[in-house]
């Protein structure tokens, strides 16, 4: 039985962007960074790692604007992972899909409204969207 699952906490890296699929369905992208520690002879240093991250739908576009670069968060969701070629060169990526988002710092945005701590987002299967793809 496969398993396909992903959960980080982390701060965004840029804000988010919120665009639209030639099908209409909005799609938020952001970037997650998780810090890992290792240990460099007797000191420990961070050591960030970057995660993609893709919500797609009404959800989406409801919570865009409170991901901020900064914002803290903890994602959960499922892997994908995208391949193209591109220039005679074969590419591929590798993104979480995000089911749930919840927000573990206080300032989410400029406008001074909190979200809800937690936002569901509906899952999409990797065909609905894959001819959607830019790339």
């Amino acid at each position: 039985m496969p398993i396909n699952g992903a959960t980080i906490t982390g701060n965004l890296v840029w804000d988010s962007e919120l665009k639209a699929l030639p099908s209409g369905t909005s799609v938020l992208n952001f970037s997650v960074a998780v810090n890992e520690r290792r240990k460099k002879g007797d000191e420990w240093e961070d050591y960030p790692n970057y995660f993609d991250c893709v919500m797609y739908g009404k959800r989406a576009e409801s919570i865009a604007r409170y991901l901020r670069k900064g914002t803290k968060v903890t994602v959960d969701g499922r892997l994908h992972q995208s391949r193209w070629e591109k220039d005679g060169k074969r590419k591929s990526r590798v993104e979480i899909i995000v089911d749930e988002l919840e927000f573990m710092s206080r300032d989410n945005g400029d406008s001074g409204e909190t979200p809800k701590a937690s936002v569901p987002s509906a899952p999409q299967q990797a065909d609905e969207y894959d001819d959607d793809i830019p790339f």
